[in-house]
């Protein structure tokens, strides 16, 4: 198993595709740290995917610094150490752009943006303090670059975490870690089918227009190309952000969908 031994971080864990990523790690033979702000979810998942002995719950809210230290410290009192970050958690309302008050961008930033930074930076200093290597993955979007004003705060703080992965790619290269970011177009979670971001036959429609693959993505396959990037299959690859977005970012046009 590609992961035996090692010792993985989740944050937002408690479902999609943080779980499903907590779910291919321990397949992997991982060990798992999951954190999650909602309490009884993360309770109910760390429950169900794994034992006490492979699994640590850890409630966190990411958006403030202390949890995120106490998280990491969280691991190496259970495991002895981190081998790999997934800094995962995030929140994207959807508001029209002039509706976003100051408190609406300061928590869609403290959360997406700042939670991402303070969980480099802490998975980092842990892993220079074991000697070096390991790895960082970020979970970005395809909204990073395309312009949805439905979901502004959130792409401008997922543009921003794609400068954390490559300036952290740099200055922690000389240590051996990789820092890596996963950008996924559109997912069937929960937060996206729950008429968060789809809220008609006709945004579904619309999604599948601009998609080639003609389909949703799946949790489990954004947790594979997560998987693949934390292993050593990906060993020369530092500071880009990989997409898998069924085609949905190079695509000018759109396509027919199938009825």
């Amino acid at each position: 198993m590609r992961q035996a031994g090692k010792v993985v971080v989740v944050t937002g864990a408690a479902r999609g595709i943080g779980r499903a990523c907590a779910e291919r790690f321990l397949a992997e033979g991982a060990k798992l740290v999951l954190g999650d702000i909602d309490a009884v979810e993360l309770k109910k998942c760390a429950a169900e995917i794994g034992t006490t002995d492979s699994v640590l719950a850890v409630v966190t809210d990411v958006s403030k610094k202390d949890q995120v230290d106490g998280l990491i410290a969280a691991a190496v009192a259970k495991f002895g150490r981190v081998d790999i970050m997934v800094n995962n958690a995030g929140i994207a309302p959807v508001q029209d752009f002039l509706d976003i008050t100051e408190a609406d961008y300061d928590r869609v930033l403290a959360v997406n943006l700042k939670g991402a930074f303070m969980g480099t930076q802490a998975a980092a200093r842990q892993m220079i303090a074991q000697g070096g290597g390991g790895v960082i993955i970020n979970m970005s979007s395809i909204n990073s670059g395309l312009a949805n004003p439905r979901v502004a705060t959130y792409a401008i703080s997922k543009g921003g975490m794609n400068q954390v992965t490559s300036t952290a790619a740099v200055a922690f290269a000389p240590h051996g870690i990789r820092v890596v970011g996963v950008g996924p177009g559109t997912i069937a979670t929960d937060m996206v089918m729950d008429g968060t971001f789809i809220d008609s036959e006709e945004m579904r429609r619309a999604v599948l227009s601009r998609t080639p693959l003609g389909r949703l993505g799946t949790a489990a396959e954004i947790a594979s190309v997560v998987a693949f990037l934390a292993s050593d299959d990906a060993s020369y690859i530092t500071g880009e952000t990989i997409y898998p977005d069924g085609g949905r970012r190079v695509l000018n046009y759109t396509v027919p969908i199938k009825e």
